[in-house]
């Protein structure tokens, strides 16, 4: 298969890195390939300086301060970092942690870990656009509650939750908030500070930079949080995160940071654009839906269901033109249906026959209206199929 004639559409799974990020990256491979621990001579300094400017490019783009982003191996270490180590260094608060059905499995994963560890986790419920009740998760609120946890916008669908809402209800009851911003952050104005968040998890390899980086947003004031390590080791950044710090890797999430900031507007919009124009093309062969509603969504990507087809035949038909998915990159091994499109109460099969499909910088107008080509017949043709065999039977 030839990847240059295939179009990339699945952006959300991760995203091409931008030549930029990667031309700031290769002097921290060769020459410049200090440790930032090592104080004692000019190749660490440098790679220390390196670091620093990296953190307040990040910190810049997500409004918080250099100081308060923890270096990670990527947004799952940071999830399970700032769960665990609330959980722990939280105990005698309380032992109760909320969460939504459609998180990440990062998040999932980590509550059924934390509820082994002797936590109780309260799992709330979507409506049929993916959005939480906010009448729910107040009354979900004990006052054994330590951490609220609401990933900003669904991986699947590109819904966005009501997280200043959400902040304010956990700010009142003197609840901690985190959230996994890892599809939200450069894809959409994010700020920690106006936005009321206390922890927030993303990764490089979602907004064009390397894989295997991430960052953990820990807030400092008002209030501080303090998290328990999971890894212990040198005491790296501020004993939140032992391990040499992966430089180039680090610099590679400054850069990237720092091009989103740049771009954002502009890209928000000509993204947005394409996505309508997708969605308006493919509504003409009827029988299709969004699987969000009308509510506020990612301007990137779109998940939708086509009635009537054969969902594995779409995916091996479809699949040698372009790069699409049915549900998140790390569940996509598994035959299980989408546990997100099943909290919004899709039937087994309305979820075999939805697709995501995540735009990203390098996606074209023309790659688009190429997808639009394949995916319309592909469904004509899967329509008339079973018309056609329907009609032999009667």
């Amino acid at each position: 298969m030839n990847l240059k004639t295939l179009v990339y559409l699945d952006n959300n799974a991760t995203t091409p890195m931008d030549p930029r990020v990667l031309e700031e990256m290769l002097p921290f491979f060769l020459e410049k390939f200090g440790n930032a621990a090592s104080r004692t001579h000019a190749f660490g300094w440098e790679a220390e300086e390196a670091v620093e400017i990296a953190r307040e490019n990040i910190a810049q783009l997500i409004g918080a301060n250099p100081k308060e982003i923890v270096f990670t191996s990527g947004a799952t270490e940071a999830n399970n970092l700032a769960m665990k180590g609330i959980f722990e260094n939280y105990s005698s608060k309380g032992n109760h942690i909320i969460t939504v059905q459609t998180e990440h499995k990062a998040v999932l994963d980590t509550c059924k870990h934390i509820e082994k560890l002797g936590g109780t986790v309260t799992y709330l419920s979507v409506n049929e656009d993916g959005l939480i009740s906010l009448q729910e998760l107040k009354a979900a609120i004990t006052d054994q509650t330590i951490l609220i946890s609401v990933m900003y916008a669904n991986n699947e669908t590109g819904v966005i939750q009501p997280i200043r809402e959400i902040s304010a209800i956990a700010k009142k009851h003197g609840i901690l908030f985190f959230t996994d911003a890892t599809q939200a952050v450069g894809k959409i104005p994010v700020d920690v500070h106006s936005d009321g968040i206390d922890l927030m998890s993303f990764s490089a390899h979602k907004l064009y930079g390397p894989k295997g980086v991430g960052a953990l947003f820990v807030k400092k004031s008002n209030p501080a949080v303090n998290i328990i390590a999971q890894i212990d080791g040198g005491g790296h950044e501020r004993n939140m995160r032992s391990g040499t710090l992966n430089v180039p890797g680090i610099v590679g999430l400054g850069k990237a940071c720092e091009i989103c900031l740049d771009e954002l507007n502009t890209e928000q919009k000509r993204l947005a654009g394409l996505r309508t124009h997708f969605e308006k093309e493919l509504f003409i062969l009827n029988d299709i839906t969004i699987n969000s509603g009308q509510v506020s969504r990612l301007p990137h990507c779109t998940n939708i269901s086509f009635k009537t087809i054969d969902g594995d035949k779409m995916i091996l038909e479809a699949g040698s033109q372009i790069a699409f998915s049915r549900s998140s990159a790390c569940t996509s091994a598994t035959m299980e249906p989408s546990h997100v499109l099943k909290a919004m109460g899709l039937t087994d099969e309305n979820i075999h026959t939805s697709f995501r499909f995540s735009f990203g910088r390098f996606t074209t107008e023309d790659d688009v209206n190429y997808a639009i080509r394949v995916i319309s017949k592909i469904v004509k043709e899967h329509r008339s199929e079973r018309n056609y065999g329907h009609h032999q039977s009667v």
